[in-house]
């Protein structure tokens, strides 16, 4: 089996059309609006033929990540449009200690049937760190130098 992708992570582009702004969309086989519940720690599940494209549209929540043995944790908002890509044999899972559910459409590219073994939770390697996840959201919404 070759090297696995990379997960991919930016901001998406608009344009204005009157008081209105206008995001890029995103391709896909699919879409799917996710709502994550507040409280949620989701466990570690990998795609095998799939590839997942989210974006917050309502809150925020951490995607976690694994690759090179190592967690990525990645704060999602509605303040900040950003599509996060999620290429198959990456595997992630969802924090999210917010007090109101998360929603987001994941745009899923198909790359073949289903797996058998997807979604299903994968042991982790290690625990996860909450202190690093809240971190990283908390420098989204107010970024160090900027008065909050």
């Amino acid at each position: 089996m070759g090297l696995k992708g990379r997960v991919e992570i930016r901001p998406l582009t608009s344009i204005k059309g009157g008081m209105a702004e206008f995001y890029t969309p995103q391709s896909s086989h699919e879409t799917m609006l996710v709502s994550i519940p507040p409280g949620m720690i989701d466990d570690l599940f990998v795609h095998h033929f799939q590839t997942d494209q989210l974006l917050v549209v309502r809150g925020s929540f951490v995607l976690v990540v694994l690759q090179n043995r190592e967690y990525q944790y990645i704060p999602l908002s509605d303040r900040h449009p950003t599509v996060v890509t999620i290429p198959p044999g990456i595997p992630h899972a969802a924090i999210h200690l917010g007090s109101e559910p998360c929603f987001l459409v994941n745009a899923v590219l198909r790359h073949g049937d289903a797996h058998p073994k997807d979604y299903r939770p994968m042991k982790p390697p290690m625990p996860f760190d909450f202190v690093t996840a809240r971190a990283a959201l908390a420098e989204l919404e107010y970024p160090i130098g900027i008065a909050s």
